[in-house]
């Protein structure tokens, strides 16, 4: 049986609840509810385990911050066994506007500092990552304050739609596996 570990990427915390940055632990709240899992504290992380057409998952939100997400990263790579290829890296990424999601194999950390430290610590930038954009709608400076924020009134449905739209994607690829899946869902617009 195939085994995959998807890393969701966020913030510990009630004040980081719901914000851009923490798309990552909400796209993967929504994959293990819906396939009925729930998620446990454990080593590092908040730990669920489903079954997807007969896959096993590991669903790890860390809990180490965002910008210490590498040391959860490997501890649960190592502790499962799982290859490199098999895992998916769910993440938000201010150079893609709302309506786009990309898939890709391997990449730079492209200036995300989660992205920055899994890549420090694994050597590689050799693995899957699911980059859901959030746009950059924000003045000179105040980047850190833009992904620190809570989703506006009127991106709520988008965002809750492309959530929906991640999870296909997610599902895709366990199933038909990454070039297929990137084939299928990196050039759409996902708007509700």
């Amino acid at each position: 049986m195939s085994k995959f570990l998807f890393i969701g990427l966020g913030n510990i915390g009630a004040e980081y609840a719901n914000t851009r940055h923490n798309i990552g632990f909400d796209v993967l709240n929504a994959f293990v509810l819906k396939h009925g899992g729930s998620f446990k504290v454990d080593r590092l992380a908040y730990i669920a385990e489903v079954k997807v057409k007969g896959k096993q998952v590991v669903c790890a939100c860390p809990t180490t911050f965002m910008n210490l997400s590498g040391r959860a990263f490997k501890y649960w790579l190592d502790k499962t066994k799982i290859p490199l290829e098999n895992t998916l890296t769910i993440v938000d990424d201010l150079a893609l506007p709302l309506d786009k999601v990309r898939l890709r194999s391997a990449g730079t950390d492209a200036g995300h500092n989660g992205l920055k430290d899994i890549q420090q610590i694994l050597g590689t930038d050799k693995y899957p990552k699911l980059r859901f954009g959030i746009g950059n709608d924000y003045k000179k400076g105040m980047q850190a304050d833009f992904v620190l924020s809570k989703w506006l009134k009127v991106e709520e449905s988008a965002v809750l739609y492309k959530i929906a739209k991640c999870l296909d994607i997610m599902e895709s690829f366990i199933i038909m596996g990454i070039e297929q899946t990137m084939t299928t869902y990196n050039k759409l617009s996902i708007k509700p």
